[in-house]
Parts: C-alpha cells; sequence; structure tokens
C-alpha cells in the first residue's frame, strides 16, 4: 500500500469509527466498508492505536475512537502512519553528474523549495479535523 493511501485509509477508518460509534467495529466490518483486506486495517490500526488515537483490544471486537473527534488533526493522522518523515515527501534522485552546471547544483536549487512545500502541506493537515471530515460525509449525504 501507498503512502497516500494509507494516509486515506486511516482517515477512512477514523470518519468510520465515528459515525458508527454505538456499533461494533471489527476489522471485518471496516474492512467491508474500505473494500480491502482486515489485515490491512489491522495494521493501520496498531499505527493509530499506537499513536494513542483509536482504542483496540486483541481479542476483543470492536474499536474505539480514543479522543474526541475535534481534538484530532489530519496531521496527527498523517504522522500516525508515519506518512513520511520531515523533508522526505519528495525524493530527490542520488547522484547527478557533477561535472555539469545543472547536476552540481539541482539539489541545491530544488531541496529548501520541497521542504516548503512539504510544510506548507503540513500546515494544512494540521487546520483540519476529523469533526470537520465527518461533517462533509454527512454533508454529502444529504
Amino acid at each position: 500500500m501507498g503512502i497516500s493511501s494509507r494516509f486515506a485509509v486511516a482517515i477512512h477508518i477514523l470518519s468510520l469509527l465515528e459515525v458508527n460509534k454505538t456499533g461494533v467495529n471489527t476489522s471485518d466490518f471496516i474492512a467491508g466498508s474500505v473494500n480491502t483486506n482486515p489485515v490491512v486495517i489491522r495494521r493501520i490500526m496498531g499505527m493509530l492505536n499506537k499513536a494513542g488515537l483509536v482504542q483496540v483490544r486483541p481479542g476483543v471486537a470492536g474499536a474505539k475512537l480514543s479522543r474526541d473527534v475535534s481534538d484530532i488533526t489530519l496531521l496527527d493522522i498523517y504522522k500516525a502512519v508515519s506518512a513520511v518523515e520531515q523533508d522526505e515527501l519528495f525524493t530527490i534522485h542520488g547522484a547527478p553528474n557533477p561535472d555539469c552546471l545543472v547536476g552540481r547544483n539541482i539539489h541545491a536549487a530544488i531541496v529548501p523549495l520541497f521542504s516548503a512545500a512539504q510544510q506548507a502541506m503540513e500546515d494544512v493537515l494540521g487546520k483540519v479535523t476529523m469533526q470537520q471530515v465527518v461533517y462533509e460525509i454527512a454533508n454529502k449525504e444529504r
């Protein structure tokens, strides 16, 4: 599963846990909503649990949110599923030709831009809560 997919699946899981908070949220149930294998769900749930975003108990069916949706940002989720490390959103090719003007200077020219772009994305994610996402989901259904 790609990084962006893992992040989107984690948002899906948390949204479903909020919408179905009175029901039993097993990995099979969640996998049916995501349309993936329950093993994938359990792996991501483990990451979310470790980050303190969900509560899961081994051997007991069901999971629930650990915090109110208004207290969970998309940045929290992004970090929980180890989307990418700081300044690693964009990868740079490894060994450009040092005898070439562009090859010699390309990294220094684009690394600061890539870093700023990643920071801007993380700033946006930090301003969006799961409450907003769940609201949008419910609003689309109306």
